[in-house]
This record gives C-alpha cells, sequence and structure tokens, in this order.
C-alpha cells in the first residue's frame, strides 16, 4: 500500500479524534514544536496524503486571505503555524513590554528565596512563601533571572538557582556579595516540624507544600 492510498472509510469524529477533518490538523499544527510533514499528519487523522495536503493548503490560503494575525507556512519539509509578519510590531513590542516590565512583589519574594536558599525545589519555595509559586517560577524563568538546575536526589523534584544575568542586574559578581538577609528566612527544618504538626492538628486536612 502506498503513502497516498491511507485508509480510505470516511471516520467518524469520535475516531478521528475531532469534529472533521480541518479542526483536526489544525489542532495538530498548533501543538507542534516543529514543522510537521503531510505524511505525519496523514499517518495521524489516518486520510489519504492527498487529501490531507490538499486541506492544509486551503487552510494556509484562508488564513492569508482572512488576513489573520497568523499564517501557515510549508518550511523545512513539513508546515508550521507562525506570527504574520505585518504583525512583528506588536510581537516586539509585547517581548520589549515584558522584558522592562518590573517584577511584582511575590516574584521578588520568590527570586529573594531562589537567591538565598539556592539550589531549592519549587516545594520549598512554597513553603517559605506560604502560596504556590508556579506561576510566579514561569516568570522568573522566561525572565532570565531563574533556571533549572537538575534534581533532587531524595524526591526527584526539580531544582532552581539564579542566572549570571540575575548577577549582571544586580551589578554583582558573585552571590557572595549578596546583601546578608539569609538569616532572616526560616529554617527549612523547623518549617517541615511545622507542617508536621500541623498534619497532626488537622488530619483530615491535606497541608500544600
Amino acid at each position: 500500500m502506498s503513502s497516498e492510498e491511507t485508509v480510505e472509510v470516511e471516520l467518524i469524529p469520535e475516531e478521528l479524534g475531532a469534529p472533521d477533518l480541518t479542526s483536526a490538523l489544525e489542532a495538530l499544527l498548533l501543538v507542534a514544536d516543529e514543522p510537521m510533514p503531510i505524511i505525519t499528519l496523514a499517518q495521524i487523522v489516518r486520510r489519504p496524503v492527498v487529501e490531507v495536503e490538499e486541506c492544509v493548503r486551503g487552510l494556509a490560503s484562508e488564513y492569508t486571505e482572512q488576513g489573520r494575525g497568523f499564517d501557515l507556512r510549508e518550511v523545512a519539509g513539513g508546515w508550521r503555524f507562525y506570527t504574520r509578519d505585518s504583525c512583528s510590531g506588536v510581537i516586539e513590542r509585547w517581548v520589549l513590554d515584558g522584558q522592562q516590565a518590573r517584577l511584582t512583589q511575590a516574584a521578588l519574594e520568590t527570586l529573594a528565596v531562589v537567591a538565598y536558599r539556592q539550589p531549592v525545589t519549587r516545594a520549598r519555595i512554597s513553603a517559605v512563601r506560604g502560596v504556590n509559586v508556579d506561576g510566579v517560577l514561569k516568570t522568573l524563568v522566561a525572565r532570565g533571572l531563574v533556571l533549572e538546575a537538575g534534581s533532587e536526589h531524595e524526591s526527584g523534584a526539580h531544582l532552581y538557582r539564579t542566572t549570571s544575568y540575575f548577577l549582571e542586574r544586580l551589578g554583582i559578581a558573585s552571590l557572595e556579595e549578596l546583601p546578608d538577609l539569609a538569616v532572616h528566612l526560616p529554617d527549612f527544618s523547623e518549617l517541615e516540624e511545622m507542617v508536621e504538626s500541623a498534619r497532626v492538628d488537622s488530619p483530615g486536612e491535606p497541608v500544600q507544600s
């Protein structure tokens, strides 16, 4: 059977995994982190290569005719979504504004914990701050101030540390030059005792760490 002679039966939405072929291809292309070849798309949606290619090219033409902020391009042997060239100005402004925006109080507090306790896990940062820090950590990583630094041997949890850009922004050469604030941070052994005590006092209520 040739690559163009894939399944010929009409797939129902449940079998296709999407309402129709168009939405299935759009969903796949949206999550792709590299150009997807037509034959790969055809294998996933279980439709003939010719039909899939016709649909993809039709989508690309439709987006261009409608003047969408994105387009579908054929590059490096596959297809992938890109922002439209005519929208580069607003994208550049968003990127620059994001880099220049001041950090929130939550971000500054989280960054301080990482700086003084690095390498440190997300759970321990949350324990110090008393709140979930997932979103704040993502912001700090995106700003180039924090990065993942391996994983903790015991738990396998990701460890975080500050970057050289962090030092550059503070105007210092090494972490040894940080102000002596570490003494004001809670001791982790004390925190663990407090968490364990909370579990004993409230056995029916899970403690977020």
